[in-house]
């Protein structure tokens, strides 16, 4: 190896003075010449890297921040969210002070979250509760919401948790740990591309779940990036203009940066003509259904993180096996599905998506499901008590149902106001899942539709059809199942208010029937007593919706809907909630009608024996009641005996097609339904992560094969580069190895062996015997081990940078 470099340096210890100090403080310590002003001009007040960089990375990092700040994730309250860019930039900084005080990558980060878990729980606490001024009490707002979140799930039992301030405290750690990593990268690594790479997917990945259009932030992330990449490698090059003495280095230097300035430019502009020209979509198809998918994932974990606002994609109709009421009900004019129907039809159908039987005070669940396959054309509700009640007069009507945004696996069936028997007779194969070993309807899924009919025979409303005496005539003789699955409720769900509220129901109209008072129910909810109101956060509502319904009479349709119910099973009165769409708005011609999710809605059926389920609409303001003619007069039907109520037992088939399983291919639950799987698939998919690393890293352990030189000292930088020991770009092979040498001695022979097989291979196209090769593979083993005390040695190595 040569004894001295190029400027008579030590092998691999060039001098980086022009990224320290100014030239004229270094030519004053080269003098040996001191004074005061000169000490001072001598310190880094300046980084080397300049402002500039620094303001890129902080811009380059704030976009991450008003890209999630944008789209209103806490609640759709924007204000919740205002601090994320500032705690972003002021982790960019931390990185930043911290690189340039010399720490090594494990301290500095160690330090930068004790800075986080000071900073980010104060930030939290200002938005949460903004009358508080202490420090102290900005914690303690933020302390107890976190707390309360914890114990409302872990504790409380409850299903979902109102509190928010956990939420915004992830985001905020988010955001200074993305600020910390790229200060750190650009700054103490001197890997902006590490920076950028993250930042970018992170920005990528928070604007593909929103439906907002934040191509200013892309636009803005893209010349702060680009900016940063040129700039940084015109730094990098100045050592090897100094060492090779290209002319200026400031000259060269102003070059460099006005041409990668102009490229950057015409690279966005380009990019932006492209946007706003460019009609063709060629990987639109490859997202089909993605957006349904993040519906119902978002969905899943709005258990433990209340979210999420109007501008993402999350907040969305899912019609999956829970219905959690919360504090806001989100909806938007986007078009989900068009309905192709008889223009002469003018029958306002409610389209009902699933339906739930328990009530968990908080919301709908499902108890025990199972699924049945049904083939095209296979009436839904055969061999079902769900279809054992024919209608007494009915007309067949077929319905092509097109999806557009609504992409859920989960059909709509029509409902007026009689619940009636659906078949599918399109090529689609669907799955209907079921109560109680195959008894009342739950919903009907099928993968991959777009387009499917549905045929339906639809009970006529008049004297020979449903009618309120014959409703009135149906008595309370209610099957075994019924009575188990449909009149079973919290008993804290009726608390006080709600009984309170149960007497004045009572005391408004007839009730002498379940239909009377289902009905007088329906029109006093309806009443201007109670106020239609999509938020209802304000209430402060945190454990039992009917109480606080019949307390604040305030809410939206789940409130509604869920009162109703429960104060209906309260008297004996079976019922369940349906979700699904109010009736569309139709074309001219009368021959489409198109369901936008504004139009999603949760109304209640109640069960009669003899005639099955009825629809009820509580809802005030957005509802539309089917008004059913009086009809002759009907004696009370003769109550039928136990041994006459159809069981379950009753519709069992031999048909080998009607499998009764579980729904979704899992065993049948014997309560509840699971909140979601959506945390258990992370944490496996973690697992099986950590498992193919240590897999991964077994395998590179030792070389296998036939190995070359080239590739043992590529595996050498690789190594080293992760523990901050990567190679200068005008670093030689030798004066690489020979600095890696002086930090580990031990490795030296080791070094020194593969830099020359490097060498003699790369440059003198000589070819290895085997004892050299055989030598070269164990340097190799030796290393793999050796290296890795570099970890505790970046200060030295960084002294030197």
């Amino acid at each position: 190896m040569s004894a001295t470099g190029g400027n008579g340096s030590q092998p691999g210890r060039e001098d980086y003075s022009p990224f320290i100090a100014p030239a004229g403080a270094k030519a004053a310590a080269n003098a040996g010449d001191f004074s005061l002003l000169e000490r001072l001009e001598a310190l880094q007040l300046r980084p080397s890297e300049g402002w500039l960089t620094l303001g890129l990375v902080i811009v380059m990092v704030a976009t991450i921040g008003l890209s999630l700040d944008d789209p209103q994730w806490v609640l759709g309250n924007g204000e919740l969210t205002d601090f994320l860019a500032p705690v972003s930039a002021l982790g960019v900084v931390w990185g930043f002070l911290s690189a340039k005080a010399g720490w090594s990558r494990w301290l500095a980060h160690f330090l930068g979250a004790v800075f986080a878990a000071l900073i980010v729980p104060i930030a939290v606490g200002m938005g949460l509760n903004p009358a508080h001024q202490s420090i102290g009490g900005l914690f303690h707002a933020t302390a107890e919401s976190t707390v309360n979140a914890y114990l409302d799930l872990a504790w409380r039992g409850q299903t979902i948790t109102q509190q928010y301030g956990h939420f915004m405290l992830v985001l905020g750690i988010l955001s200074w740990a993305t600020g910390q990593f790229a200060g750190y990268a650009v700054f103490g690594h001197r890997r902006p591309l590490n920076a950028v790479v993250l930042t970018g997917m992170l920005l990528v990945a928070s604007m593909s779940i929103t439906i907002r259009d934040q191509l200013g932030f892309l636009v803005l992330f893209s010349l702060a990036a680009l900016s940063l990449l040129v700039r940084s490698h015109t730094l990098e090059e100045r050592t090897s203009w100094l060492r090779r003495r290209i002319g200026d280095p400031a000259t060269v230097g102003r070059l460099y940066l006005r041409g990668g300035s102009a490229f950057v430019a015409a690279a966005v502009g380009a990019a932006l003509l492209l946007t706003a020209t460019a009609s063709s979509a060629p990987l639109a198809g490859a997202w089909t259904g993605v957006d349904q998918q993040i519906i119902e994932w978002g969905q899943q974990i709005q258990r433990f993180l209340p979210c999420c606002g109007a501008g993402t994609r999350i907040s969305g109709v899912s019609f999956g096996p829970n219905a959690d009421i919360v504090g806001v009900w989100e909806t938007s004019s986007t078009p989900a599905v068009v309905i192709t129907r008889n223009p002469t039809d003018t029958t306002p159908y409610y389209w009902m998506a699933t339906t739930y039987d328990t009530f968990t005070l908080k919301g709908w669940t499902r108890s025990k499901e199972v699924g049945v396959d049904r083939q095209p054309g296979e009436s839904m509700l055969k061999d079902t008590l769900e279809g054992q009640y024919p209608p007494r007069e009915k007309q067949t009507a077929s319905f092509n149902i097109s999806a557009l945004r609504y992409r859920g696996d989960v059909l709509l069936t029509p409902t007026v106001p009689l619940t009636p028997m659906a078949n599918f007779v399109d090529s689609v194969p669907t799955h209907l899942t079921l109560l109680a070993d195959g008894s009342y309807f739950l919903s009907v899924q099928s993968d991959g539709h777009d387009d499917y009919q549905v045929t339906a025979d639809i009970p006529t409303v008049g004297d020979k059809g449903i009618n309120q005496n014959l409703l009135r005539a149906a008595g309370k003789s209610y099957p075994p199942e019924i009575r188990g699955l449909y009149l079973d409720y919290p008993k804290e769900a009726i608390g006080p208010n709600a009984t309170k509220l149960l007497k004045e129901i009572k005391a408004s109209g007839k009730t002498d029937t379940p239909f009377d008072l289902a009905m007088t129910t329906q029109s006093y909810l309806r009443s201007n007593a109670f106020t239609y109101d999509q938020d209802v956060r304000a209430f402060g509502c945190t454990s039992n919706v009917v109480e606080c319904f019949a307390r604040d009479r305030h809410g939206y349709c789940q409130y509604f809907a869920s009162t109703m119910a429960i104060l209906l099973r309260a008297e004996g009165v079976p019922t369940r909630l349906v979700q699904g769409f109010l009736p569309g708005d139709k074309d001219s011609s009368g021959a489409h009608e198109t369901l936008t999710f504004a139009q999603s809605h949760a109304w209640v059926q109640v069960y009669f024996p003899g005639i099955g389920w009825v629809n009820f609409d509580p809802t005030g303001g957005r509802a539309v009641v089917t008004a059913l003619p009086a009809g002759p007069a009907i004696p009370a039907l003769p109550s039928p005996s136990v041994a006459e109520i159809p069981s379950v037992g009753d519709f069992q088939s031999d048909d080998p097609r009607r499998s009764v399983r579980p729904a979704g291919g899992g065993t049948e639950s014997g309560g509840p339904s699971s909140p979601g799987s959506l945390p258990f698939v992370m944490v496996g998919l973690l697992l099986l992560t950590a498992v193919l690393g240590l897999a991964f890293a077994a395998y590179q352990r030792g070389p296998r094969g036939p190995i070359q030189p080239d590739s043992v000292y590529d595996g050498v930088v690789r190594l080293a580069r992760r523990f901050g020991y990567g190679p200068r770009p005008t670093q030689t092979v030798y004066e690489y190895t020979g600095a890696l040498g002086d930090e580990l001695p031990a490795a030296r022979p080791s070094l020194e062996l593969v830099a020359r097989a490097k060498v003699e291979v790369a440059y003198g196209r000589r070819e290895l015997g085997q004892d050299r090769l055989g030598a070269l593979r164990e340097a190799q083993r030796r290393l793999r081990v050796t290296l890795l005390r570099l970890i505790f040695r970046r200060h030295r190595w960084r002294s030197r940078r």
